[in-house]
């Protein structure tokens, strides 16, 4: 089930800061560093599962699985994204099932057209207000518990403009969703208009380097009024980055010391857990 400290954290009034995770292990490095959230995204999980692009190639059942795995080894709250529901309203339904049931505390719907496209590239295209409408509302009924948040995002501001964009989350607040989320505005006075249009509704901001969006200073997104910033690829940007140093290292002949040690990797990991095991039921090393 949903962990509640999610929803706790965000009527305290705090700006919650949910770094980026892709998978299991980079879960287990952000797990005990006291977020207020992890977050999952379509991106990193296309990029690091399939090696491939944020274009629909992810589905359920991958997100579903992946999901399942980042929640059984943290305790943090995950916020999770969803795409776009994997399909029509039978489908969000069980989305929003398999997501609750894995134990994520919060999934993000959008309301693209299938493929979708990442938020801040090229040829998105959205789907009729009222599909979209009916999705969120869809979400919000399927859910068990209402400590699971329902995260509607619109990526209307790029093709339609931003007052379709406002209207489109005015509608999907009133058709239950718990937090707007407002993809791609161009400059920090369009965060300011979404700000003042929803003065009493938690509002996500989404933080991508090199995307639409000026990165932000934390401290002014919660002046402006937004209840959760999110950056997306600043794990996956970073260990693209630290691998390309590794193996180049590697290749030239060079060790390089930019690299978590052996005993860090497996105390990250978990394996002291294993060795408690090992000694506690005999099976440890013997002389």
């Amino acid at each position: 089930m949903a962990n509640p400290a999610l929803k706790q954290r965000l009527k305290s009034g705090d700006l919650i800061l949910a770094p980026g995770i892709y998978d299991g292990f980079s879960a287990r490095i952000a797990d005990p560093m006291g977020f207020g959230a992890l977050y999952l995204s379509g991106y990193a999980t296309s990029a690091s599962l399939l090696g491939k692009p944020d274009a629909g190639y992810l589905t359920a059942t991958h997100m579903a699985d992946r999901v399942r795995t980042i929640c059984d080894v943290i305790e943090t709250p995950l916020i999770a994204d969803a795409d776009t529901g994997f399909g029509g309203i039978i489908n969000v339904e069980d989305t929003v099932r398999a997501y609750e049931a894995a134990g994520v505390s919060a999934i993000q719907l959008e309301d693209q057209r299938f493929p979708k496209r990442c938020g801040h590239t090229k040829n998105r295209e959205v789907i009729d207000l009222s599909e979209a409408t009916a999705k969120v509302q869809m979400a919000a009924e399927a859910r068990k518990d209402d400590t699971f948040l329902i995260i509607a995002r619109t990526d209307a501001r790029t093709g339609l403009g931003l007052d379709e964009a406002l209207r489109r989350c005015e509608a999907f607040r009133d058709a239950g969703a718990d937090i707007l989320f407002l993809e791609s505005p161009e400059s920090e006075s369009e965060l300011e208009e979404i700000g003042k249009a929803f003065p009493d509704t938690c509002l996500l901001a989404n933080m991508v380097e090199g995307g639409s969006t000026p990165l932000t200073p934390p401290e002014t997104l919660k002046r402006l009024g937004f209840s959760l910033a999110i950056y997306p690829l600043i794990g996956l940007t970073a260990a693209a980055t630290a691998l390309q140093s590794a193996y180049k290292d590697l290749q030239e002949g060079t060790a390089s010391t930019q690299k978590m040690s052996f005993e860090d990797l497996n105390n990250t990991v978990g394996f002291e857990r294993i060795w408690s095991l090992d000694q506690r039921f005999g099976k440890g090393q013997k002389p």
